[in-house]
């Protein structure tokens, strides 16, 4: 098999090396900054891996950096999504991305009839959140006969919080603002509704150490969930997970005008002040040696032959100190990769469907816990 993987940052690397560590099957990786290799690569360089200088925005390089691959994996910023699906359907090799923008999702979604024509498929979503977290809900409301409820909780977070936001950067900060100043899609009386992002606090335990956290809305976790279940279920949120107190803090950031995209003048110069949020911020969140950990949790409470149930999924990963991979990166670029695995395989059916529509369930968790990933489910009364 051969893969090509748009992106070398900390998710593109990740899935690079997994697919390195777990086929015996050849990666390209395409960067605009090759040079950047992360240390853990090295020494596949050469051999099974072959890296690339490629811009993203070159649509002339592009088809020919595509071509003779089995399957694409995208880990680029969220904008080239639709982009690089197109190209890859137009060339019939399979596609999976990060997703993270659900407008771009649904318009991915309209690739799926030339998708199916070609025997490819195009599988947008395929991180942690979106993607995992998405797919565990999905399978409990398949288990039900009738769904009411679906919440669905995932946090990035240090294992050791320091002051003052008690958090690291363990993925793009512009993605996280994003989240925090984009409206949040979620049911209620099932009907998709918006929420105001950070907004509803709610405290939620999870085993010592870890201990008490907090939760709130976020934009683009839920993916086009709302959408698929509107009028079958009766309320379903997605919510990010953070140590108590944080919410508040970028709450007050944000309504002091600190992340907006609109331009400003200082002292006659025009800025953008998340620009300048970023710069400023992102040198004292950003802890290339901090140790993660990826804290999750999918309740789903409904009727089952006639009975109340709820079916509850919950896993805790953490960083990976013999390889020096983070929890993040496990969680959402190895994901990736056994995507693209299962659909080079022939493991996926052909079509253009977000990863919660169309992954097989069981065999995508068997490979998370082959990878020492391992989703805990329970279901009240059992089965």
């Amino acid at each position: 098999m051969r893969f090509l993987v748009l992106g070398a940052g900390l998710q593109g690397s990740a899935a690079a090396l997994d697919l390195l560590q777990t086929t015996d099957g050849t990666v390209t990786l395409a960067d605009a900054a090759p040079e950047r290799l992360a240390e853990f690569l090295l020494p596949y360089r050469g051999r099974r891996l072959s890296v690339l200088k490629v811009d993203a925005r070159d649509e002339k390089n592009l088809p020919d950096v595509m071509r003779g691959h089995d399957a694409v994996l995208c880990a680029l910023p969220y904008y080239f999504n639709l982009e690089m699906s197109t190209l890859a359907v137009d060339l019939g090799m399979h596609f999976a991305d990060l997703g993270g923008n659900t407008d771009i999702v649904r318009r991915q979604e309209t690739l799926d009839a030339k998708a199916r024509e070609r025997g490819i498929s195009v599988m947008p979503d395929c991180g942690l959140a979106p993607g995992l977290v998405n797919i565990l809900a999905a399978e409990g409301i398949g288990r039900l006969d009738r769904t009411q409820s679906v919440r669905l909780y995932v946090g990035g977070l240090p294992q050791h919080p320091e002051p003052p936001l008690r958090y690291a950067v363990v993925y793009s900060l512009e993605g996280v603002l994003d989240y925090y100043t984009t409206p949040s899609w979620i049911v209620r009386s099932g009907t998709p509704v918006q929420v105001d992002a950070l907004s509803e606090v709610e405290s939620v335990s999870f085993p010592e150490p870890v201990g008490e956290l907090e939760a709130f809305h976020t934009g683009g976790g839920i993916s086009t969930m709302p959408w698929r279940y509107s009028g079958c279920v009766e309320t379903m949120e997605y919510k990010t997970l953070r140590y108590p107190g944080h919410a508040d803090i970028m709450r007050a950031v944000r309504d002091l005008g600190l992340l907006g995209t609109d331009p400003v003048d200082v002292k006659g110069t025009s800025i953008i002040p998340r620009d300048a949020f970023i710069s400023v911020v992102s040198p004292r969140l950003h802890r290339p040696h901090v140790r993660d950990l990826v804290a999750l949790r999918v309740s789903v409470n409904g009727v089952k032959s006639g009975r109340p149930r709820t079916v509850s999924f919950q896993l805790l990963d953490h960083y990976d100190a013999e390889h020096g991979i983070s929890a993040m990166m496990r969680t959402t670029g190895y994901s990736l990769a056994i995507t693209a695995v299962m659909q080079a395989t022939g493991q996926v059916a052909p079509g253009a469907k977000p990863a919660y529509e169309a992954m097989p369930f069981a065999p995508y968790v068997a490979e998370l816990k082959d990878r020492g990933i391992v989703v805990d489910v329970e279901e009240d009364p059992p089965r």
